[in-house]
């Protein structure tokens, strides 16, 4: 992989705006309306101050972003009682490279799995797109939910367990849709 990884500052928004526009550009075509394809440099100066951005960088520029936000903000629409991988971006030159998967085993493994003790983390993408699901069930993330999102979009939620033990033992909890109740929050056991 060669490179660094780091959080990011608020210093690094600009830079974090830049990935996302040039990686989100294939979304924006397809009418895919996800806040990071929309995002403008409050937005994302904000994210950094509030959630945990990484930066993945080689020779001192950034080439990959993933931010993670935590199920304690209240307020803030958490759908499950684990951290949630929030914008992912890699720059479109080094896309099918490892760059992506490299900083995703970090923030998996390294910090939620092995420093937060994070029993699992989800993640959400527009059910319509040809191939993001794919690539996050190959990394070993399953499917809970089906939602639209605030913007209109079919959602999909998975969620990939880091520490199996923790997680059957917790009470950690999830929203589940049900036809005859809607959505319900359920113990991730019970499913």
């Amino acid at each position: 992989m060669a490179g660094s990884i780091r959080i990011a500052g608020a210093d690094d928004a600009p830079a974090v705006l830049d990935l996302l526009r040039a990686a989100y550009q294939p979304l924006r075509e397809m009418g895919i309306r996800f806040t990071a394809v929309t995002a403008d440099l409050d937005l994302v100066r904000r994210t950094v101050e509030r959630h945990t951005s990484f930066l993945l960088e080689r020779d001192g520029e950034p080439v990959a972003t993933v931010s993670v936000r935590f199920p304690w903000p209240i307020g803030e629409g958490h759908l499950a009682s684990y951290p949630f991988i929030h914008w992912f971006a890699v720059t479109p030159n080094l896309k099918r490279q490892g760059v992506g998967s490299a900083l995703l085993q970090h923030v998996e493994a390294d910090f939620l799995r092995d420093q937060i003790k994070a029993p699992a983390v989800y993640l959400a993408t527009a059910t319509r797109h040809p191939w993001l699901r794919g690539i996050y069930e190959r990394r070993g993330y399953e499917a809970f939910l089906r939602q639209p999102s605030s913007r209109g979009e079919e959602m999909v939620l998975l969620r990939k367990i880091l520490l199996p033990g923790i997680y059957r033992d917790l009470e950690v909890a999830e929203l589940k849709r049900s036809e005859t109740e809607g959505l319900a929050l359920v113990q991730a056991g019970a499913a």
